[in-house]
């Protein structure tokens, strides 16, 4: 996207009037999406953004300034606005070389070394039709379909003072259902969604027609529901459901800037148990394909595997590159931003808790009476306290060990220390599932995970006596 000299003489730019360090973040993003809305097409839209960010650090003080022109006049104008607050360090001029970074910006490729496989807008309109027709053949309460069909590609790169130069390119595909049943009980919703960072590939691994069913399923499911209880009982989370809640009880809690502002519970615990044994904390951006895999994080540093805490004891946070540089450490490659006009901040990748050796069947069957959650809704935590709720978009009545009615969505209170301590029990049956992780305005794609566990103790937000 801009030559190396060009971007030597930016970054020169950028600190010609004094600062410790200079950053210039380039991207080149395609996007198409369609939307089939109860058997028609209410979106087929696609779009393409290019431009850069730079960014100037002095001291405490960090100058940002984007543009949408990537000629060399205007990042030569974008780094002197930048650096506008270095205005009163020491004149002169700083020269950089920008070298590449060994071992960084490495495309993602498919398995047969192929690039991502792009789709057609006929591709799409036949998928989103087959998951209208599975749906609705799924029973006659189902009311209302909608179908969506999105892909994206994303290249960036990243140079700065220090010499780094790295890029990467990411291909993400999602494909969602949300269905609509009507009965007795009013309307009632199902969702299922499909995401991966590949392109139309993702077809040859999922049906769209399951995942209409699946949220079919749900829909009807909910028509015979009763209201859920309320008040603590045990709960048993499925396999994939509970990741979202992991990802924001404690995942947001270990991101570094909560940390250094002492914002989070978990400032100042560094080896100390803060969970159950059971309990081993991974965040990762190279996991296969994962929604939130990528080879270098926004800052141009290589996505890694870091385990936050192992057996109950909290090992690490996630660091972004300027903090880990002010605490004399590296970066974790946790760096992300949602686009160019936006400042790189902390952020999960994939988060997951590791799988133990229980059996799944066998935790339900060994739970006397409880809930459970085969799928959970959105939620909130204050990354200070802890405290959480959620909501449960699909759970179940455990009575005498067996998974019995389906119960009408209700919350799961709580606090993300006291939560991770009362986990008894880790099944083998782990299983991802996709998101979209909002912090302070920004919002990116990330992976939750775990296997089938049970919580000894969750308080429940239902409407029941």
């Amino acid at each position: 996207m801009i030559d190396p000299p060009v971007l030597e003489r930016v970054l020169s730019e950028a600190l010609r009037s004094g600062g410790d360090f200079a950053e210039v973040f380039a991207e080149d993003r395609s996007s198409a999406s369609a939307l089939l809305d109860d058997g028609r097409i209410e979106e087929l839209s696609s779009g393409r953004e290019r431009g850069a960010g730079i960014r100037v650090v002095v001291g405490e003080t960090t100058g940002f300034a984007h543009t949408a022109d990537l000629s060399e006049n205007g990042l030569l104008r974008a780094a002197e606005a930048a650096s506008a607050v270095a205005r009163s360090a020491p004149a002169g001029t700083t020269a950089v070389a920008a070298q590449a970074l060994a071992g960084s910006g490495v495309p993602t490729t498919r398995g047969d070394g192929e690039g991502p496989r792009p789709g057609s807008k006929a591709e799409s309109l036949e998928l989103l039709q087959r998951a209208d027709d599975a749906a609705r053949s799924t029973g006659g309460a189902v009311s209302q379909v909608q179908a969506g069909c999105g892909t994206s590609t994303r290249r960036v790169l990243i140079a700065n003072s220090e010499g780094l130069l790295a890029g990467d390119e990411q291909a993400r595909t999602r494909f969602s259902v949300s269905c609509v049943a009507v009965g007795d009980a009013g309307l009632q919703t199902g969702f299922e969604s499909a995401a991966r960072t590949m392109g139309f590939e993702l077809f040859d691994e999922i049906s769209v027609e399951d995942l209409a069913r699946l949220a079919a399923e749900r829909a009807l499911a909910k028509l015979e529901a009763r209201p859920a209880p309320s008040g603590e009982l045990p709960v048993v989370l499925a396999g994939g459901s509970g990741g979202i809640l992991f990802h924001e009880a404690c995942g947001h809690g270990l991101e570094a800037d909560h940390i250094v502002k002492d914002a989070s519970v978990y400032t100042g615990k560094i080896g100390q148990q803060v969970a159950s044994p059971l309990v081993t904390l991974v965040d990762d951006g190279t996991v296969g394909s994962e929604w939130g895999t990528f080879a270098v994080d926004d800052e141009g540093r290589p996505a890694q595997r870091n385990v936050l805490i192992e057996d109950g004891i909290l090992t690490d946070y996630l660091w972004d590159y300027l903090r880990a540089r002010k605490e004399g450490r590296r970066s974790s490659g946790n760096g992300r931003r949602q686009t160019y006009q936006h400042l790189p901040m902390v952020r999960m990748t994939n988060t997951f808790l590791l799988p133990g050796t229980d059996d799944a069947e066998e935790i339900v069957a060994q739970t006397p009476h409880g809930v459970y959650v085969a799928k959970l809704g959105g939620g909130q935590v204050n990354t200070t306290t802890g405290d959480f709720v959620f909501g449960t978009t699909e759970a179940y009545l455990i009575e005498g060990g067996k998974i019995t009615e389906p119960l009408r969505d209700a919350n799961l209170i709580g606090n993300g220390p006291e939560i991770l301590q009362r986990i008894d029990a880790v099944a083998t049956d782990f299983a991802m599932t996709p998101g979209t992780c909002g912090k302070d305005g920004q919002s990116v794609p990330v992976g939750c995970g775990q296997a089938t566990m049970r919580l000894t103790g969750v308080t429940i937000g239902g409407t029941a006596g």
